[in-house]
């Protein structure tokens, strides 16, 4: 075998946890549990069976479990990425690795990303060993400059994984549908806007009159329908409100738009890139929409950004919108807890920008009850961080998803050893 192909098998393996389902005791640290403990100086989380069994002080180290001593440094939840296309997208130009959308406008909803992600990306050790531990995988849709034709508004249904695991990464299929609005949008509604708001509404309609209707009803059904029967009936879940719609959407027109649409038909609604949310802050709580943003997007990088600035989060959170971050960046979805830090830079309180990367994504997609804080009954994911994990000088020490304490490999630190460590293999070795 090859340096390099041993490289890539040695990454492969380092997916799946070096440690089984052993209780594991972290000890002597700050612990920002995001949860009725609140934040616990000097203590002690214990995880038994993939779960988190107590947090305090003086706990019991486990027989036959491993401790880890985190003196001096701050424990969290796992970082939750709440849009992402991890396992989905390896190398982003390279079309055989990418899986995110369809050109097939007959899918539409029915487009499920879960069958297509690979949990053996080398992309998830990178992100798992600086502390993300969970993600939504998300379907996108695609440029209509490159797709003959262009697509459908509606991208299609995203999955939550987490990046332990291989065999058991998928935690949840169908969390959420993805609709792409705006200026990228309008590609598939004939080049405008309000095309690409009538197409929705038709989709919508049809989805609504098919799921009405009697098995007996739907047998033989040749009416005329804009999206194909698996599409109608994807959509039912979304009709009945069990299932959040997250819209890919900037320009505060545009929001107001996803909104009516979303009263309209009773959707959850979910408002994903919002640059120009802020505008609509009162609004956006009101109707209890959640925002997941990026705090660095502060720049008009177009013109439906005209209006992004660096302080967005603070004043969706003042006005009581739930808030999420990401950059929609597979490839760096490790920097999600900078982009916490930036948010309390420009007035967003620190334990806010806490939850915006680990509790609240949870809470978005309806996962809280076992996700996103550090309680007793809730999966086993936490991060030991070496100081305030919102500073850029700070790095993930120890990483547990469900319970299992991770390797801290990845692809990206076999590389560097081999180019600056002597070992077993001279130094560069080809």
């Amino acid at each position: 075998m090859s340096r390099f192909n041993q490289i890539i098998a040695t990454t492969a393996l380092a997916v799946a946890p070096a440690v089984g389902a052993q209780s594991v005791l972290i000890e002597n640290a700050t612990v920002h549990s995001l949860g009725d403990a609140g934040t616990v100086e000097n203590a002690a989380v214990l995880i038994k069976d993939g779960r988190v069994a107590q947090i305090g002080e003086g706990l019991a180290a486990p027989r036959g479990g491993k401790t880890i001593d985190a003196k001096g440094k701050v424990v969290t939840p796992g970082i939750f990425d709440p849009l992402s296309a991890l396992g989905l997208v390896e190398v982003s130009l390279i079309g055989g690795t990418a899986d995110d959308a369809v050109e097939d406008t007959s899918l539409s909803a029915a487009f499920d990303v879960a069958p297509a992600i690979n949990p053996r990306s080398t992309l998830i050790p990178i992100s798992r060993i600086e502390g993300v531990t969970r993600a939504l995988v998300a379907p996108s849709s695609p440029s209509a400059w490159l797709s003959t034709p262009p697509g459908h508004v509606i991208a299609g249904q995203a999955a939550v994984i987490n990046l332990g695991k291989p065999a058991t990464a998928i935690d949840k299929r169908q969390v959420a549908m993805f609709v792409t609005l705006g200026e990228h949008g309008a590609d598939f509604g004939g080049g405008s806007r309000g095309g690409t708001i009538a197409k929705l509404r038709a989709a919508l309609d049809d989805a609504k009159a098919w799921n009405a209707l009697s098995d007996a009803d739907q047998v033989g059904n040749k009416g005329h329908y804009s999206i194909k029967r698996p599409a109608r009936e994807a959509l039912a879940p979304v009709l009945a409100g069990n299932m959040p719609v997250v819209a890919r959407v900037h320009r505060a027109s545009d929001i107001r738009a996803a909104l009516a649409v979303a009263k309209g038909y009773g959707l959850k609604l979910v408002v994903a890139g919002g640059d120009e949310a802020w505008m609509l802050a009162d609004e956006l709580a009101n109707a209890n929409v959640p925002v997941i943003l990026d705090p660095t997007s502060n720049l008009p990088a177009n013109f439906e950004r005209l209006g992004a600035r660096a302080d967005a989060a603070a004043i969706l959170h003042s006005a009581g919108v739930l808030i999420a971050f990401s950059n929609e960046d597979s490839h760096n979805a490790r920097n999600l807890k900078q982009l916490a830090g930036n948010a309390v830079a420009h007035g967003l309180p620190w334990d806010a920008a806490l939850a915006a990367i680990t509790r609240n994504p949870a809470k978005i997609f309806g996962l809280d009850a076992r996700l996103g804080t550090l309680m007793p009954g809730y999966a086993g994911d936490a991060v030991v961080w070496s100081g305030d994990p919102l500073e850029v000088t700070s790095f993930a020490d120890a990483v547990v998803i469900n319970g299992a304490v991770i390797p801290m490999v990845s692809r990206q630190t076999l590389l560097r050893d081999r180019y600056t460590k002597d070992g077993e293999w001279p130094r560069a070795y080809k």
